[in-house]
């Protein structure tokens, strides 16, 4: 019993010392000025989105809603087509390939190969 009430005096001190260190540091930032942030190039054209599900969506000189565009790609590719290549591709960000992704699947055009590649079925 005596060990265990001399650990726990032990770890209690070594935590007292690390919450003094750690409001060092934090005052020690406080005090710090933000870096200047650098200029981000300007993003690769993407097709404007809205919460509007029946807008259209202007990919390849074509209208076409998001759903269309994702099927489009997925339909182009041989092995599948991944995350990283759709984004690429269409311009539209993860929710939207998510959404767009679920609706196919359910609908029956799209089966998942494995994790992240996606194929016409």
């Amino acid at each position: 019993m005596k060990k265990l009430q001399d650990l726990l005096n032990s770890i209690s001190k070594s935590l007292v010392a690390l919450s003094k260190q750690v409001e060092k540091i934090s005052s020690q930032a406080g005090k710090l000025q933000p870096a200047k942030p650098a200029k981000k190039k300007a993003p690769a054209k993407k097709a404007k989105t809205s919460s509007n599900k029946n807008s259209k969506k202007a990919v390849g000189g074509k209208n076409m809603t998001v759903i269309d565009s994702v099927f489009e790609v997925i339909k182009r590719s041989r092995k599948g087509a991944t995350i990283v290549n759709l984004k690429e591709k269409t311009g539209f960000d993860s929710r939207q390939l998510s959404n767009a992704l679920y609706k196919l699947s359910k609908r029956g055009m799209v089966v998942t190969k494995t994790r992240g590649v996606y194929m016409k079925k």
